[in-house]
């Protein structure tokens, strides 16, 4: 008996020994895998970092040389429109957010150049008393894109000499004007056109709604509100 009970618990512990080396096993082969992914995902960002430089770097330099090569003033804002472009891209790429007043602070710089160049003045109205939420990479570039078109066409229709932008809170909402003093003629806004369409679209992203309406000056307001707190 004796010899039999010493041969179970033999039997016993060499059953629990031989779990023991499986579960050792598994737990090694999962931190081999975890280790190998973390590797990866860490190759994959030094990549992702490098390409996002490359872009910068040597596109980032052939436009900035179009814009003082260019013959002709259209060549040189098409020029920018594309190096400002491929800055946002990279941004959004690397997934960089920010704070309403911070891309409110891009837009006004963006666009005092662009406006400058077509010889139209800016009015930047924007209190200080501006509620500042975080918005995240995406609906930061929603919001540029949509101002950014706005301001295209001012400069390529409205014959405008003074363009008008106006922020401000409202019931939890921002409230965000655009106005010209030109000739109206986007007061009465198609369904149709790409750029409408887009602008449309990237403030249905934002849980907004963007309308045109008649400005007080005669020109065309474009009144775009939206949550204050980015959408989740």
């Amino acid at each position: 008996m004796a010899a039999l009970a010493l041969a179970l618990a033999a039997l016993a512990w060499a059953w629990r020994l031989r779990r023991l080396l499986r579960e050792e096993r598994a737990l090694a082969v999962r931190r081999l895998a975890a280790g190998a992914k973390l590797a990866a995902a860490q190759a994959a960002a030094e990549e992702r970092e490098r390409i996002h430089a490359d872009l910068h770097d040597d596109l980032g330099a052939r436009l900035l040389g179009l814009v003082h090569a260019a013959e002709n003033p259209r060549q040189a804002e098409l020029a920018r429109a594309l190096l400002r472009d491929l800055r946002r891209v990279v941004t959004r790429a690397r997934g960089t957010p920010g704070r309403l007043g911070d891309v409110l602070v891009d837009i006004r710089a963006e666009i005092g150049e662009r406006l400058a160049d077509a010889g139209i003045a800016l009015d930047w109205q924007v209190g200080e008393d501006l509620p500042d939420p975080m918005l995240d990479s995406g609906h930061a570039l929603h919001l540029q894109r949509i101002v950014r078109e706005a301001v295209s066409n001012v400069i390529r229709h409205a014959r405008a000499r003074r363009l008008r932008i106006r922020a401000r809170a409202s019931q939890g909402r921002l409230c965000l004007e655009l106005t010209d003093d030109g000739s109206g003629a986007g007061a009465d806004a198609p369904a149709s056109g790409q750029g409408l369409r887009g602008m449309r679209a990237r403030a249905a992203e934002l849980e907004g709604v963007i309308d045109w309406k008649t400005g007080t000056a005669g020109g065309t307001k474009v009144l775009l509100t939206m949550p204050l707190q980015a959408p989740a």
